[in-house]
């Protein structure tokens, strides 16, 4: 009996500090572990911020291209009719379109939509003017009645509502970061 005592003085002791220091090193690990991971979040939301504030600045300049004071004298040729300046106006809207497809991965679905709806509208706002005249007229005849027709619009223009929105979301990612 006397020997399973002196046993167990020193098994005993053993087990406790073997199993407090298992916990203590459990501790360690586990606090050590979510210390990384919040590091890590930290570094991904930075990133993701970036991109998506490059996104905005993209789909800005999009939009700004877009617009007829931008596209007309970007794509206007001496000797163009109306019907080839609303052919370069069309396919020069879309491709810029095609090329900023990958943003809409970054934006809100209300960003997107509004840049899409405003592309949608610029294109048709062209060929509704362009249909008012003759395809054969020079195409400065377009350029003229589509400058009257945006001067003449009431309320604000597709565009413009399209930049306030993508200056409003952008403004809230910026203040709230990866979370807006």
């Amino acid at each position: 009996m006397t020997t399973i005592l002196e046993i167990l003085k020193y098994v005993i002791p053993s087990i406790i500090v073997l199993v407090s220091s298992y916990l203590i090193v459990q501790k360690f690990l586990v606090s050590e572990l979510k210390r990384k991971q919040l590091a890590l979040l930290q570094e991904s939301q930075g990133v993701t911020i970036r991109l998506r504030l490059q996104a905005y600045e993209r789909l800005v300049l999009f939009v700004e291209r877009i617009s007829p004071r931008a596209l007309i004298p970007r794509v206007y040729v001496s000797g163009m009719t109306v019907t080839d300046l609303q052919q370069a106006i069309t396919f020069n809207v879309r491709a810029e379109f095609e090329h900023n497809l990958s943003q809409q991965i970054y934006v809100s679905s209300n960003v997107w939509n509004t840049v899409r709806g405003v592309m949608e509208q610029e294109i048709n706002m062209v060929s509704m003017i362009s249909k008012q005249l003759s395809p054969d007229a020079p195409a400065k005849d377009l350029h003229t009645k589509i400058v009257d027709y945006i001067l003449t619009v009431p309320g604000e223009m597709p565009i413009d509502v399209a930049l306030q929105i993508i200056n409003e979301e952008a403004k809230k990612v910026l203040s709230y970061g990866a979370m807006a």
